[in-house]
């Protein structure tokens, strides 16, 4: 089946967002719906919120659907169309929420019939680096097994446009920084890195066996901070895995203090330098994403290891498989982030040097030279910014989205 085309205005196009209730998911899906897409969402609550959903709606001035698969009147919709073998075009902005796991295929089918879909931003997996050490198996048949499921359902369906959320994970411990996109790629160090390198090579090889598949791997660094308006941000369900959260909840006098792994590494301060990057830039780099696959910006031309460029199709819609990193280009040490949010909060925060972590590395930050050339995409927020936008949701959701459901 010939792949679905994008260069078209946003109010005729659909998007998929797996995972659109988490942190990124629910950023990038307000985005899209300021820029008019029409947006459906799968996301199986594992570890999101619909009230994150409720919120984007809010926030983006879009009343969402929350469509029960189970319900006759959906199952009667999708069965019309399978029959009339048209599907249904939702005309934008719109927002519809399904509570599904990628691995079910039915629910995927159902779904796929009822809305004409176009194009998915993949976010949906498992994402905790120490739970992956613990569960491997849980996390290769969840990120592996229900990314192959999709990929098949799309297939069927006509769709075959994907944006992949992966990770500066794939790189390892850098051979140089800044990273660019021809940094060879090395073991990542847990099943969670190792999951987001195997699905680069899958949804790579989908273009080498058919040419009509446009994919784009977006790796990005470390997203933190929350959108300005204080309603959305980053929910972690329990203690903090990610740095920022994790001294957000010290601010708010949740944790007594902040574990620093680790102050003799060869940066400035001894601490490890990370590239943090807002999540509003980060979901406006899937927007422009969108874009690039559309042909509505950039050459095309393939830049970076693993970059492969196809012939376009009749509308000027890309073929192939894009890389990009996002990232601000910046490295900020731990000492500089948790100095960063003592400002943003207005008091001193608690920490304590304890010894390093098994494979943790100095530093590792983008060089996001391809992605402002070609997505014509950058960084607009600093970590004065992000910090600020942190604070102002952990101080008004101190329990996340846990008061309200």
């Amino acid at each position: 089946m010939a792949n679905a085309l994008l260069a078209k205005d946003p109010a005729d196009t659909c998007v998929l967002v797996t995972g659109g209730a988490g942190f990124i998911g629910s950023h990038t899906v307000v985005e899209l719906l300021e820029r008019g897409y029409a947006v459906v969402i799968v996301d199986d609550l594992s570890n999101s919120s619909r009230e994150a959903v409720r919120r984007v709606g809010e926030i983006a001035g879009v009343a969402p659907v929350f469509a029960d698969l189970a319900a006759e009147e959906v199952a009667e919709a999708a069965a019309a169309v399978a029959d009339a073998e048209v599907r249904v075009a939702t005309a934008g902005p719109s927002l519809t929420f399904y509570e599904a796991n990628i691995l079910d295929r039915a629910a995927l089918e159902t779904i796929f019939t009822a809305h004409a879909v176009d194009v998915i931003i993949h976010f949906a997996g498992f994402k905790a680096v120490g739970e992956s050490v613990a569960k491997p198996l849980e996390y290769y048949w969840n990120n592996i097994a229900g990314t192959l499921v999709l990929c098949e359902v799309a297939r069927e369906h006509g769709c075959k446009n994907i944006v992949f959320s992966s990770s500066a994970t794939v790189y390892g411990d850098p051979e140089f920084v800044p990273i660019t996109e021809s940094c060879p790629k090395h073991n990542a160090t847990n099943p969670y890195g190792q999951t987001k390198s195997m699905l680069e090579q899958i949804l790579s090889d989908l273009y080498v066996g058919d040419n009509e598949w446009n994919v784009v791997l977006l790796r990005y660094f470390n997203p933190i901070g929350a959108h300005i308006s204080g309603r959305i941000g980053e929910d972690p369900k329990g203690i903090p895995n990610n740095l920022l959260p994790y001294v957000a909840q010290v601010a708010v006098g949740k944790l007594e203090s902040v574990g620093v792994f680790g102050d003799d590494y060869p940066t400035p301060d001894g601490t490890g330098v990370r590239d943090y990057i807002h999540v509003v830039d980060l979901a406006r780099g899937h927007v422009a994403a969108l874009d690039w696959m559309a042909g509505r910006v950039g050459t095309g031309e393939p830049m970076g290891l693993g970059s492969v460029a196809g012939e376009p199709a009749a509308d000027g819609s890309r073929r192939g498989v894009g890389i990009f990193n996002l990232g601000t280009g910046k490295g900020s040490s731990v000492l500089d982030v948790i100095h960063a949010f003592e400002a943003a909060c207005g008091h001193e925060l608690p920490y304590r040097i304890l010894p390093r972590r098994a494979g943790d590395i100095a530093a590792c930050y983008a060089d996001a030279a391809k992605a402002r050339a070609e997505l014509g995409w950058t960084a607009e927020y600093d970590m004065a910014r992000m910090c600020a936008d942190g604070w102002r949701w952990q101080s008004n959701n101190p329990n996340g989205y846990g008061d309200v459901e």
